[in-house]
C-alpha cells in the first residue's frame, strides 16, 4: 500500500537552512517582499532569489506556481524552490503551492519554510496528495520518497491542522490504491479482506458471504457474479464515533472486474475496467478516513463487491432476477450491471441500518463521460436540502459535481413488459435512468444522493492534486460532509 509522506513541523530556524539537504522551498508574495526566510536564502546564493523574484517568469507566474534554482552556491541543497503564494492565499491556492512543491520534489527531501501564511495545513494537503504514486508491480521501484520539514512560526498549531488533512490523504491513498490495482490482485476476496484490516483501525467490520445474501433474497446483487468463479460479498463497516443518532450510510458498487458479461464489452479499453468497484473504493478511503480522524459521528459504509464475467452460469439478457426488495428486474443488459448490486445493498442498508440519509457512489455508466467529461461526476437527489449540502462541501474542497434531474419521464422509459422494471433504458438520458433505477430502491422519505464518478474515479491525465490514473474523487468531499454536517 502507498504510504502518505511524513511530515515534521519545526519553527524557522535561518542557520539551518544552509546545511538543509535535498531541496529548501520558500514562500513569497506576488509583491515580490521577501521574509526572514527568503533573504536568509537570497544572501546564501549570492542574490540569486532576488533575481528570480525580479524576473518576468516570477511576474508571469500564477499563484501557487513553484520557480526553481538549480545547484544554488553557498548550500547542501541540490535546489531552490520560490512559490508564489500571499501571505493570506485561499485553500485552493495554498493546495496549488503544495501540488507544484511535490512536482518539483521527487523523491528528495525537501524543507518547506512557510513563515506566517495562514493556511499551512492546505500547503500539506497539496503535497501529500500530489505525491502519490503507484509502483506495487513494478520491478525497477523508484527510490522512497524522503519526507518534509514544515519551518513555520506557529509548527505546533500547524501540526495540529494538519493531522486531520493528512487523514484525508491516507484515505484518498486507499482508495487510489484500491482503483489502481489489477483484478488478478484485487480479487473479490482479497478486497474483503482489505476492509477487514480496517478493524485496526476500530471500524466494525461485517462480511456477508454469498449464502448469507441468499438468505436475505438478494438475488440483484448474486445474479451479477453467476459467471465468475470469484465469491460475491457484502462488506459492511461500521464507525459510530458519534451519538445514538441513526447514522449516515456510504453505499458502494464495487465490481473488481466488468466484462460486461455475456453483454460483452469491446475489447478497445476494457483493462480500464479494473476500475469499476471506484464507488465502494471512495467509501472504502472514507472509512479509512473517519477512523484516522476520530470522527465525532456515526457513519456506515456499505459495498457490493462482485465480478461480472461471461460463462456458462452467467445471467443472460432477457432473464428475470428478484431483487431483496422483492422487485423484479428483467435484464436487457448484463452490462447494466452496478445499479443490479448498488439495488440490494440500498435496500439492505434501509432494513438493517436505519440510516438517516444515504449517499451512493458508482462508476455507473458511460452517459455520465458523455455529459460531464472527467471534470464532474454527476449527482442526483431526492431532497433539496440534502444534496445542496453536497454540492457545497464538494465546492469547498474543489471536487467536481454537477447536478442531474431525476422525474417520471425518465422513470417510464425502464418500465418492463415482463417484470416489475428492466436495468435499462437504452442510450437517452442513460446516467438519469440508472439514477431512476436506484430512485425504486429508496423508500419514502428517506434523503438519497446518488453520485455517477465514471468519469472522474480514474483519468488519463493529471489533476489539481493526483498524477494520472485513480484521482480518489470523493473522499475530500464525504469528508467534509461528515465534519460540517453529521459530526457531534
Amino acid at each position: 500500500m502507498t504510504d502518505v509522506l511524513s511530515f515534521q513541523f519545526a519553527e524557522t530556524d535561518l542557520e539551518a537552512i544552509a546545511t538543509a539537504e535535498g531541496r529548501v522551498a520558500v514562500v513569497v508574495g506576488a509583491d515580490g517582499k521577501m521574509g526572514p526566510a527568503a533573504r536568509r536564502l537570497n544572501r546564501l546564493s549570492k542574490g540569486a532569489v532576488a533575481r528570480l523574484v525580479g524576473a518576468e517568469r516570477f511576474e508571469k507566474a500564477k499563484p501557487g506556481d513553484v520557480l526553481s534554482l538549480a545547484f544554488p552556491a553557498g548550500m547542501e541543497a541540490e535546489a531552490i524552490d520560490v512559490v508564489k503564494l500571499d501571505r493570506r492565499a485561499g485553500a485552493e491556492e495554498a493546495r496549488k503551492a503544495g501540488a507544484s512543491l511535490a512536482k518539483a520534489k521527487g523523491s528528495a527531501a525537501l524543507t518547506v519554510c512557510l513563515g506566517s501564511i495562514a493556511r499551512p495545513a492546505e500547503v500539506v494537503l497539496g503535497l501529500a496528495m500530489r505525491a502519490y504514486a503507484f509502483s506495487d508491480h513494478k520491478s525497477d521501484k523508484p527510490d522512497a520518497a524522503q519526507g518534509v520539514t514544515v519551518m513555520c512560526t506557529k509548527p505546533d498549531e500547524a501540526e495540529a491542522a494538519a493531522a486531520p488533512v493528512l487523514a484525508v490523504a491516507e484515505g484518498a491513498f486507499f482508495t487510489r490504491d484500491l482503483v489502481s490495482e489489477p483484478a488478478n490482485v484485487l480479487n473479490t476476496v482479497e478486497f474483503a479482506d482489505r476492509l477487514v484490516a480496517l478493524s485496526e483501525l476500530g471500524v466494525e467490520v461485517e462480511v456477508l458471504e454469498e449464502a448469507d445474501m441468499e438468505a436475505l433474497g438478494m438475488g440483484a446483487l448474486l445474479s451479477v457474479g453467476h459467471g465468475s468463479a470469484q465469491p460475491s460479498k457484502m462488506v459492511v463497516m461500521k464507525w459510530m464515533g458519534g451519538g445514538d443518532e441513526s447514522p449516515l450510510a456510504l453505499v458502494g458498487k464495487g465490481v473488481v472486474f466488468d466484462t460486461g458479461g455475456i453483454s460483452l464489452k469491446p475489447a478497445a479499453g476494457m483493462e480500464d475496467m479494473t476500475m469499476d468497484m471506484g464507488g465502494a473504493g471512495v467509501v472504502s478511503g472514507v472509512m479509512k478516513t473517519l477512523a484516522r480522524r476520530k470522527a465525532k459521528a456515526n457513519v456506515v459504509g456499505l459495498v457490493g463487491i462482485v465480478e461480472n464475467m461471461p460463462s456458462d452460469r452467467a445471467t443472460r439478457p432477457g432473464d428475470v432476477v428478484t431483487s431483496m426488495k422483492g422487485d423484479t428486474i428483467e435484464v436487457i443488459n448484463t452490462d447494466a450491471e452496478g445499479r443490479l448490486v448498488l439495488a440490494d445493498v440500498l435496500w439492505y442498508a434501509q432494513e438493517k441500518i436505519n440510516p438517516s440519509c444515504i449517499v451512493d457512489l458508482a462508476t455507473l455508466t458511460g452517459a455520465a463521460i458523455i455529459a460531464l467529461g472527467h471534470e464532474n461526476a454527476g449527482v442526483l437527489s431526492n431532497d433539496d436540502e440534502f444534496v445542496g449540502k453536497f454540492l457545497k462541501a464538494a465546492a469547498a474542497e474543489g471536487e467536481g459535481a454537477w447536478r442531474l434531474p431525476l422525474g417520471q419521464g425518465y422513470a417510464d422509459l425502464i418500465k418492463s413488459r415482463i417484470a416489475d422494471v428492466k436495468n435499462s433504458g437504452g442510450r437517452p438520458a442513460g446516467t438519469i435512468t440508472a439514477a431512476e433505477f436506484l430512485h425504486r430502491f429508496i423508500k419514502d422519505g428517506m434523503p438519497w444522493i446518488h453520485l455517477d464518478i465514471a468519469g472522474v474515479a480514474s483519468v488519463k491525465a493529471e489533476t489539481k492534486l493526483a498524477p494520472q490514473g485513480a484521482t480518489g474523487w470523493g473522499v475530500l468531499s464525504l469528508n467534509r460532509l461528515v465534519q460540517e454536517y453529521f459530526e457531534n
